[in-house]
C-alpha cells in the first residue's frame, strides 16, 4: 500500500520539527512548507525583540528549519503569504484597535493563513498531499454517529491551543492530523533530542509580535479624555489603542481609595473609561461572526463552558442564538474583563463547538 503524504507546516520551532518525526516514524512521506508572513517594509525596528515570535524575520527560522530538514532527510518549500498575511491578519489587528477593540491575531491566521493560505498555495505549486500537519496541541477525532469531525482540547491542558483552532471548518478537519495532541511538552522535547534536532530546546514562540504593538499600528497621536463612568475628565489619553480592559498601570491617576482600572473604551467618543475593580465583572456577553466546528450549532439555546480569552478558565454558561446570526451568553458566576475584538470559544467538556469575536 502507497505512504499518505503530509504536509507538516514547520516554523523552526521544536513543536512542528517533532510533528514532523513523529509521522515519520508512524509511517507517512512528509513533506516540510513554511509561510513567508514577514514584510521587510514594516516600519518596525529591527532590534533582537522580535526573535521567537511569529511575526518577525524569518532569516534564523529559516536557518533552522533547513537544519530540521536535512536532518530528517524531507523535502520542503517555502510558501509567500506575505500579501494575504498583511490583508487579513494585520489590515484587520489595526482595524480593530483603532476601534477600541482588543483582537486576536492567531485566530484568524490560523483559520484563514496557516490552514488555508498556506497548504492551498503549497497544492498550486504543485505539492501532492494527502494530509496537512502542524504542532498545535489539540485533537480531531470523527464521531461515528454523526461522521463530523469534532475538534478536542490536547490531553494536556498546559499546552491545549484548541481556543486558536475554533474557526477550523469540517473540510479542514478531514485532512488534518495533530501528532501533539496526546503528547506533553517534555515528551516532545525528548523527542526532538533523539531524532537529534538543534531545536530541541529552543524557547518557544510567546506571541504574535514581540516587540511594542505600536511598532505595528503606527497610529498618529488621537487625544481623548480619560473619564469615570458617570463622565467626570480625570484626564487625557494618546489614543485608545493603548488601552485594554482591565489595565492597571500606567494609567497616571492617583489619589483614588482603592486601585482603579480601564472597564471600557467608547471609540464613538474617543474616551477611556476608568473604574475600580467590580466594575470589571460581567455576566453577559454577545458576540458575532460566529463559526460553529460542526457547521451549526447545537440548539438555539444550550448550556457550555466559554473562555473570554486562552488562559482563562473556562466558565459556565446559557448561550442563546440571536436571529442574526450572533449569540448571547448569560455566565453562572461574572467574569472578569470581558473585552471586546478577543474570541469566546464554546467548550461542551473537551469538545470546542465553535466561538465568536466578542462585541
Amino acid at each position: 500500500m502507497e505512504k499518505e503524504t503530509v504536509l507538516v507546516g514547520l516554523s523552526g520551532g521544536v513543536d512542528s520539527a517533532a510533528t514532523a518525526v513523529l509521522l515519520k516514524e508512524q509511517g507517512y512521506h512528509v513533506i516540510g512548507a513554511t509561510m513567508l508572513i514577514w514584510d521587510p517594509s514594516l516600519p518596525v525596528p529591527k532590534e533582537g525583540h522580535q526573535k521567537n515570535a511569529c511575526l518577525a524575520p524569518e532569516k534564523e527560522d529559516l536557518q533552522e528549519v533547513e537544519s530540521i530538514v536535512k536532518t530528517l532527510g524531507i523535502e520542503f518549500l517555502t510558501v509567500d503569504c506575505r500579501e494575504q498575511y498583511k490583508h487579513t491578519v494585520l489590515d484587520n489587528f489595526r482595524l480593530e484597535y483603532s476601534c477600541g477593540r482588543t483582537p486576536n491575531p492567531c485566530v484568524l491566521c490560523n483559520s484563514l493563513i496557516k490552514f488555508g493560505v498556506l497548504p492551498s498555495a503549497a497544492a498550486k505549486q504543485g505539492i501532492k498531499f494527502d494530509k496537512f500537519a502542524t504542532g498545535h496541541y489539540a485533537r480531531v477525532e470523527q464521531d461515528p454517529k454523526t461522521g463530523k469531525y469534532l475538534l478536542k482540547k490536547a490531553v494536556d491542558l498546559s499546552r491545549d491551543q484548541s481556543y486558536f483552532l475554533h474557526r477550523l471548518k469540517q473540510e479542514q478537519l478531514s485532512h488534518v492530523l495533530f501528532p501533539l495532541g496526546e503528547k506533553t511538552k517534555p515528551e516532545i522535547r525528548e523527542k526532538a533530542r533523539q531524532a537529534g534536532l538543534v531545536v530541541a530546546d529552543k524557547e518557544d514562540s510567546m506571541d504574535f509580535y514581540c516587540g511594542d504593538y505600536n511598532d505595528l499600528l503606527n497610529f498618529p497621536n488621537k487625544p481623548g479624555e480619560l473619564v469615570t463612568s458617570d463622565g467626570k475628565v480625570l484626564g487625557q489619553h494618546n489614543g485608545i489603542w493603548n488601552y485594554t480592559i482591565g489595565k492597571r498601570k500606567g494609567l497616571g491617576l492617583s489619589g483614588f481609595a482603592e486601585p482603579m482600572y480601564v472597564v471600557k473604551i467608547d471609540a464613538e467618543k474617543n474616551q477611556v473609561i476608568i473604574g475600580p475593580k467590580s466594575a470589571l465583572y460581567s455576566d453577559t456577553l454577545t458576540a458575532t461572526n460566529v463559526s460553529w466546528v460542526a457547521g451549526e450549532p447545537p440548539a438555539q439555546t444550550f448550556d457550555c463552558e466559554i473562555k473570554i480569552r486562552n488562559l482563562h478558565v473556562p466558565a459556565k454558561a446559557q448561550v442563546t442564538i440571536n436571529e442574526d446570526g450572533s449569540f448571547t451568553a448569560k455566565f453562572t458566576e461574572p467574569q472578569m474583563s470581558i473585552t471586546a475584538g478577543q474570541s469566546a470559544v464554546m467548550y461542551n467538556g473537551d469538545i470546542v463547538l465553535g466561538g465568536g469575536i466578542i462585541q
